[in-house]
């Protein structure tokens, strides 16, 4: 959940709504600090095998919380259950099927998941050895596994952190995000079978309530445009790199400045066609595990992709020439 939302509400909302956001970004600052701390431990299982868990946590903020379905269990009669346990493994799946890699550390990772965190919890979040999903407050956010692409962001932060590392604040911060994003688009339009011309290209469709003004949380084909609300406040993400938001809010624009390399992502897979988690996904994967240091740039990552796409596709090809026309378009070249 992008801080300039949760601070937006506790502005703008109600009495209740001020408390639910000021819980969210109190809870949220707590366990996020975890990521560096655990990030490099492995909770591996047997390669090439997939294990999810799901756990409740009943309200409170006790992690991991009951154990609720494992690995091959009948589904649950908690729809939030099955909805984190599908979306594990539908990103384990695209991983591992387009991508050979075995679960998020590549070493055949746990795939831990915790629902029902909290009390009203407007968030779901990577801790740096699981996922985790409020219910929302139901006035301004459904629950928080009603998204695919948004539990798929989460657990892609996780393979960021066995990759490229890529520091969390200014540029490499919105690649984190935008690389989070790309995944979490990939493993919905894979669940659904979509081309890149079937997609929505929204991010978090169905989160938002009813009665609020939004599609989503953002618009990775038109930044800006995802929602327009009194309490929620104005999506204020960037289509081109003359907008980059210059502040310190946000660790620098890590959720706003990331609308400039998810359109860049969109116009090269729309240029390419077909599938985007075929050869567009494949191109930004390989760049995200092989070719970005922690504190790589737009600029960076975009000649790195480039870069990519001539190496897998030929040198002055159809693809390479589309990543580099979609970094263009976004002004970063």
């Amino acid at each position: 959940m992008p801080p300039q939302m949760l601070d937006h509400i506790i502005r703008h909302g109600d009495d209740n709504q001020c408390d639910w956001a000021l819980k969210t970004l109190r809870a949220s600052e707590q366990f996020r600090g975890r990521r560096s701390a655990v990030g490099n431990i492995s909770f591996a299982v047997s390669p090439g095998r997939k294990r999810r868990t799901i756990y409740d946590a009943k309200n409170s903020q006790s992690l991991p919380g009951v154990l609720i379905r494992g690995e091959g269990d009948p589904a649950s009669t908690d729809e939030a259950v099955n909805e984190a346990y599908d979306a594990s493994g539908a990103t384990y799946d695209l991983f591992k099927d387009i991508y050979g890699r075995n679960s998020i550390d590549d070493n055949g990772l746990r795939l831990d998941s915790t629902v029902h965190f909290g009390v009203n919890y407007d968030n779901a979040f990577w801790n740096g050895d699981q996922m985790v999903y409020g219910d929302g407050d139901g006035r301004l956010f459904n629950r928080f596994t009603i998204a695919i692409d948004v539990m798929a962001h989460e657990l892609t932060h996780g393979m960021v952190d066995y990759t490229a590392k890529l520091k969390y604040e200014d540029e490499p911060g919105a690649l984190n995000e935008s690389f989070s994003d790309v995944f979490g688009t990939l493993v919905k339009q894979r669940s659904l079978n979509q081309t890149v011309h079937e997609a929505d290209w929204l991010i978090g469709a169905g989160q938002l309530a009813v009665g609020v003004n939004g599609v989503a949380l953002r618009s990775m084909a038109a930044p800006g445009t995802a929602y327009d609300d009194r309490v929620l406040g104005k999506d204020i993400q960037p289509a081109h790199y003359s907008d980059l938001y210059r502040g310190t809010s946000d660790f620098g624009g890590v959720h706003i400045n990331s609308g400039i390399p998810n359109r860049a992502f969109y116009l090269a897979a729309m240029a390419i066609g077909g599938f985007a988690w075929e050869k567009t996904g494949k191109i930004w994967y390989l760049t995200l595990k092989k070719e970005l240091s922690p504190e790589a740039n737009f600029q960076q990552a975009a000649e790195a992709t480039i870069q990519i796409a001539g190496q897998i596709y030929g040198s002055d090809g159809d693809e390479q020439k589309a990543v580099s026309s979609a970094w263009q378009q976004v002004g970063v070249l």
